[in-house]
């Protein structure tokens, strides 16, 4: 009996062994599983893992940014607005905010918060109370940079251990300043913006650097649904998911009490910034530069031979445009169109046909069918297999649709096809300003609004002239025959027999028939002369030859109308064709990238002006003393009287038959500026001069940008005069002796006073 006690007791002792070595070897085989899975995964048989390249170059779709010329950021080019920012340039309270809401025991771990994950294991897992996740922000990183893939309910456990593995491999390959300023740069804020960077611009116009504690909490608020917390959409909501961060911060010292209350008090103020392509500063500038950079990309590449992607490579393009300048140029198109266009309204108010003038119904309903089938509506629908018949009912049919208004998006219910007539009542603009001695384009205005209106009034859009291209063929005939501006001609008709007797006509008949010098004549645009010119002094072609060196390209028929302004040409050749007076001949090819670079900085390619000589610098100061007439007592007076225009100005005004096309020169020492005005198709237009001339429509959005230039400090450069050639023997003014004619008559002298009243009464 005892040894089979003993028997049984030693039974136990072994089986109890045997179960210990069960368990160890079950907890062995656990633990080599694991290790294996995690190894499996780390290396990527289990499926995509990021390899060392990816981890230290991870892609995260940069946007390229567009700056001014003084390095601030007009706009971004992208699939993602999305640019990074390193951690010196990162506010304090943004990264406390972030830690204290999202990771406070970012410094200590190595990736993986197991305190947290305990946390969540125990109250969510096994009490089943909400207790927050336990993801560190090194673990978001894992996630942002390497998105998961399709997710399921069994998935998700794999995707969060593959997690697990990145953050580690990235607490090693990164210090933790760069992993939080990693974080920040790949986050979505809403609205369009991803990363700190883009938000902060967006949401309060500053620099990362720049923002305020409050600030701060707002931006790391929206980590949590950038949709629900929007500042702008959700302003009560977001405050008080703001206070919620300012309370973490609090809690975990970053904040004092005292602190804590003063920032939860305070109100939620933005400085909202969107960065669309539609909105912000430049959109048609902005969408130029695209259009370049995509042709730029084709045919250059990268270190490892592939091409730059101006959507993905982060690439910095910076421009000639200047901010202040391009501010103030969009500021002015919106101050006088708002009265424009009201004013165009009037006149088509219960008018058959409106906003068309002079043109059948037949040749209406054309061109409405033409919008209609470029519009991405119709071919949408044709795409779709939709028939004619389905699309026609379709534009007929009133739908929810925001229009443009000057006053404001109208949101209302519209037929597509009522809209289309609708946009057609608008009239538009293009405007250029280039810097004469470098071909510096600082100004570049498209249009009126490019979220409604997409075509680029300034480059792609030909219209006719009129009368500013007068100065050309005054500059031909001074260069080809040594006139003066003190030259004295006949102001009367001029006829063309071999062109079927062509004889143009003067708009008004201010001393016809009389003896007048070309400084009055060009200020008056005076017809009479220029055919006389044309006739007897020059030659089209001569004059065409002259306009090819100066930079215009466009077609242009050699025949005496053009003396009228009869050629179809851009607003941006005539800008960069004016600005060749100014810079004493040298014709300067306009540009508007100075330098293209990668994200790091390098420097990819440099840009220069082609610069050729078109014209002696003597003939060059006569057409811009001639153009300063113009200002000082002609057809652009009233930038003087009525808009206070006080620099050195030369400039000249144009308007084309019935209207349809108004435009204005305007030349500065340091700026030469093309301004057009006028409707989609010439055959919409006003019905007067009053407000149908170059002089009331072009020219004021010239004036408003004027006098907002020269109240802005920063824009010295308006001081001082036309570089001078020292060998003129008479003055600005004909007043003294000139080269051909003696002395001048008394009623050559413009008088501002005298001509205001005319010009108003036009």
């Amino acid at each position: 009996m005892q040894n089979k006690g003993k028997l049984t007791k030693k039974n136990a002792v072994n089986k109890n062994k045997l179960y210990v070595k069960r368990m160890w070897a079950t907890y062995g085989i656990f633990l080599g599983l694991v290790i294996l899975f995690f190894t499996l995964l780390s290396f990527g048989v289990l499926g995509f893992m990021p390899s060392f390249e990816e981890l230290e170059n991870p892609n995260c779709n940069l946007a390229s940014e567009v700056f001014s010329d003084d390095g601030q950021l007009l706009g971004y080019i992208g699939i993602q607005n999305r640019t990074n920012v390193d951690y010196k340039d990162l506010s304090p309270s943004l990264l406390n905010a972030l830690k204290a809401t999202e990771d406070v025991r970012f410094e200590s771990h190595s990736g993986i918060d197991t305190r947290s994950l305990f946390r969540v294991l125990i109250k969510t897992v096994i009490g089943r109370q909400h207790s927050g996740g336990g993801s560190t922000i090194t673990q978001q990183l894992a996630k942002n940079l390497f998105p998961r893939e399709k997710v399921s309910k069994f998935s998700t456990p794999y995707f969060k251990l593959k997690e697990w593995v990145v953050a580690v491999k990235l607490e090693r390959r990164y210090s933790k300043q760069e992993i939080i300023s990693m974080y920040l740069n790949t986050v979505d804020y809403g609205s369009n913006s991803f990363g700190i960077k883009t938000a902060a611009n967006t949401f309060f116009s500053k620099l990362p650097s720049q923002l305020e504690v409050q600030e701060s909490a707002v931006l790391v608020g929206l980590l949590k649904a950038p949709t629900t917390y929007n500042p702008i959409r959700h302003k009560e909501k977001s405050m008080e998911r703001r206070n919620v961060v300012l309370s973490q911060m609090n809690k975990y010292g970053y904040l004092s009490d005292e602190e804590y209350e003063k920032a939860s008090q305070t109100d939620l103020i933005t400085h909202y910034n969107p960065t669309t392509q539609d909105q912000g500063v430049a959109t048609y500038f902005r969408e130029k530069v695209r259009l370049f950079m995509h042709k730029w990309c084709k045919t250059h590449y990268k270190s490892n031979g592939e091409p730059y992607d101006v959507y993905r490579d982060g690439l910095r393009i910076y421009t000639t445009i200047n901010y202040d300048m391009q501010k103030n140029a969009e500021l002015a198109v919106r101050k006088h169109f708002t009265q424009l266009q009201s004013e165009f309204f009037k006149q088509c108010k219960g008018r058959k046909g409106a906003p068309f003038t002079g043109i059948s119904q037949e040749n209406i309903d054309k061109y409405l069918d033409q919008a209609m089938k470029s519009s991405d509506r119709y071919n949408n629908m044709i795409k779709e297999g939709a028939s004619e018949r389905e699309i026609k009912e379709a534009f007929n049919t009133p739908i929810d649709m925001d229009v443009f208004s000057w006053n404001g998006e109208i949101d209302t219910m519209m037929a597509p096809m009522d809209s289309i007539k609708y946009y057609k009542y608008f009239l538009n603009t293009g405007m250029v300003s280039i810097e004469p001695q470098t071909g510096h384009v600082k100004v570049y205005v498209g249009g009126i609004d490019y979220k409604h209106f997409k075509f680029d009034n300034a480059t792609l859009g030909r219209r006719q002239i009129g009368s500013t291209f007068k100065p050309f063929v005054y500059a031909s005939a001074m260069k080809d025959s040594e006139i003066t501006p003190c030259f004295q001609i006949e102001n009367s008709p001029v006829t063309f027999p071999e062109y079927d007797d062509w004889t143009p006509r003067n708009s008004s008949h201010a001393r016809e028939g009389e003896m007048v010098n070309l400084k009055w004549a060009l200020a008056n645009s005076v017809n009479f002369v220029s055919a006389a010119l044309m006739k007897d002094y020059t030659s089209p072609s001569s004059v065409i030859a002259l306009v090819r060196n100066m930079g215009i390209t466009n077609p242009i028929q050699p025949v005496p109308s053009i003396c009228l302004g009869t050629p179809d040409l851009t607003v941006w050749e005539m800008a960069g064709a004016m600005a060749t007076f100014v810079n004493q001949g040298v014709h300067k090819e306009p540009i508007f990238i100075t330098k293209i670079t990668d994200n790091k900085g390098m420097v990819l390619e440099s840009f220069t002006s082609k610069s050729n000589t078109a014209l002696d610098e003597k003939t060059a100061y006569l057409v811009v003393d001639l153009m300063k007439g113009v200002v000082d007592g002609g057809t652009g007076s009233r930038l003087r009287y009525k808009y206070g225009i006080k620099s050195t100005m030369a400039g000249k005004t144009g308007t084309t038959d019935n209207n349809s096309d108004g435009w204005f020169i305007g030349l500065n020492p340091k700026l030469a500026t093309a301004v057009w005005v006028g409707g989609e198709y010439r055959s919409i237009h006003f019905s007067s001069m009053v407000w149908g001339q170059g002089a009331a429509m072009a020219l004021p959005v010239y004036g408003y940008f004027m006098a907002e230039c020269e109240k802005n400090q920063n824009l010295s450069f308006y001081k001082g005069g036309f570089v001078r050639p020292t060998d003129l023997e008479f003055d600005d003014n004909c007043n003294a002796k000139s080269d051909s004619d003696g002395e001048t008559s008394p009623k050559d002298t413009i008088n501002v006073g005298t001509f205001r009243e005319y010009n108003e009464n036009w």
